[in-house]
């Protein structure tokens, strides 16, 4: 029988800045501009299709919205989350109005805008020294 080692919890990963961003920007793109209307430069994502769906369309694509916010919220500077959570509620908002919430979803880019605030942000802060252990 093995000595525990089905029960020993393996660590938790931390994610440097640099995996952070890298994730939360793929995250963005799949939403706001994975896709490309052929034959133009209009780009869309799956916050576009989702929204077809009245309200709960949204509703959904606020939801993973709010999780790429929550997952540089510690890191952000208030003025910053607030813009966020801005962004996340007019793409909300207006993107549930019938036909003109569809267009605007497709224009608006919510994630996008707060991935670059996340990296404008992240950039003006001083760097974390980190520890040497001997």
């Amino acid at each position: 029988m093995p000595s525990g080692s089905l029960l020993r919890a393996e660590p938790v990963r931390s994610f440097s800045e640099a995996d952070e961003l890298a994730h939360i920007d793929m995250l963005a793109d799949l939403m706001d501009s994975k896709f490309r209307l052929p034959g133009t430069g209009i780009r869309f994502g799956i916050d576009s299709l989702v929204g077809l769906v009245p309200v709960a369309g949204d509703a959904i694509g606020a939801l993973v919205s709010f999780y790429i916010v929550a997952r540089v919220w510690e890191r952000m500077p208030p003025w910053t989350r607030t813009r966020m959570i801005w962004n996340i509620l007019v793409d909300f908002g207006v993107g549930s109005i019938p036909v003109l919430g569809d267009a605007f979803d497709v224009a608006f880019k919510s994630n996008r805008k707060n991935v670059a605030l996340a990296r404008r942000a992240l950039a003006k802060q001083p760097k974390r020294k980190t520890r040497k252990y001997n």
